[in-house]
C-alpha cells in the first residue's frame, strides 16, 4: 500500500545525483529499499540512503528520462512510498571494509553510519568518475569513518578505479567483513578480493524491479529473486553466477552485455 508524502527537503549532491528526504514512519534497516511512486510518470525502486528517524531519504542518480525528471521534481511536491523491501546489512563485525562506486556509495552510507555508532572501526574506499561526483565522501567521515577516495580522471584521491585502493587496504590491514554496491564490474572485483583474502563479503545488487514481491521475474538474477532474496547478498553467491557483472536485463527482461 502507497503512502502519500511530501518531500521535506531536494538536496544536489552532485551534478548528476539529488536526495529526497520525506516523512515515513515505517522502520527502515541499512540496505533496504522502497518503491517510489511519481505521479503521472512510473514507480521506481530506490534504495534508502537515509533509514534511522522519522524522517527517511533516498539517492537519485540522473540515468535516463524518468531519473532526469524526478531530478527536477521541487520539495513540496508529493510522492508514493511503499515499503521497506529486502534484507539489510549486517552491522556487526567490528573492522568493516567498505567499497562504493558512484551512487552504490548512498546504499552503503546508512550501514556505515550504523556500524560506526556500535562501535566499529569502518574503512571506505570510495570512487566516482571524477570530483564533482564523489558522493557521502564528507558524510562518512563526518561520521568517523576513515574514507580513501579514487577517480577515474585523477582529479581526487587515487587516479584510476577504487578497487586498486581496496586491494592495497586489504593488504595493510585486518578485516572482519567487506560491504560494497556500485558498478557490478567493480562488485565482481571487490567479490574476487574477499574471495582471495578469505574475508566474508556482502554486496548489494540493482537489477529493475517492477513489483517488489517476487512476482513478475524483472529482477531475476540466476535463482534469485533481487526484491527477494537481496538486495544484499555473499559475494560468494554472487561470484556462482555466470551474469553477475557480465550481463543484465532490460526493462523488457531482455539479457543485455553490461
Amino acid at each position: 500500500m502507497h503512502r502519500i508524502v511530501e518531500i521535506e527537503d531536494r538536496i544536489l549532491e552532485t551534478p548528476s545525483t539529488v536526495t529526497w528526504r520525506f516523512p515515513y514512519a515505517e522502520p527502515c534497516a541499512p540496505g533496504q529499499f522502497v518503491m517510489v511512486w511519481i505521479p503521472g510518470d512510473d514507480e521506481l525502486p530506490m534504495s534508502l540512503s537515509y533509514t534511522d528517524g522519522p524522517s527517511k531519504g533516498v539517492t537519485i542518480k540522473a540515468m535516463g528520462p524518468t531519473t532526469r525528471h524526478i531530478q527536477s521534481i521541487p520539495a513540496g511536491s508529493r510522492i508514493g512510498v511503499r515499503g521497506p523491501y529486502g534484507n539489510q546489512f549486517d552491522a556487526t563485525p567490528r573492522r568493516l571494509l567498505v567499497v562504493g562506486g558512484g551512487s552504490g556509495n548512498a546504499v552503503l552510507a546508512p550501514g556505515v553510519e550504523r556500524a560506526l555508532r556500535t562501535g566499529a572501526q569502518v574503512t571506505c574506499a570510495l570512487g566516482a568518475t571524477t570530483e564533482r561526483e564523489l558522493l557521502f565522501s564528507e558524510r562518512l567521515a563526518g561520521a568517523g569513518a576513515s574514507v580513501e577516495v579514487a577517480t577515474d580522471d585523477g582529479t581526487a584521491g587515487t587516479p584510476g578505479f577504487v578497487t586498486v585502493v581496496a586491494q592495497r587496504l586489504l593488504a595493510e590491514g585486518a578485516f572482519d567483513a567487506i560491504w560494497t554496491c556500485g558498478p557490478e564490474v567493480m562488485m565482481r572485483k571487490v567479490a574476487e578480493l574477499a574471495l582471495a583474502y578469505g574475508i566474508p563479503g556482502y554486496g548489494s545488487v540493482e537489477r529493475h524491479m517492477k513489483c517488489a514481491v517476487g512476482m513478475c521475474d524483472a529482477c531475476s538474477l540466476g535463482p534469485y529473486h533481487v526484491c527477494l532474496d537481496g538486495p544484499v547478498f555473499r559475494t560468494e553467491a554472487l561470484l556462482s553466477l555466470e551474469e553477475f557483472g557480465r550481463t543484465k536485463r532490460d526493462p523488457s527482461g531482455r539479457r543485455v552485455p553490461l
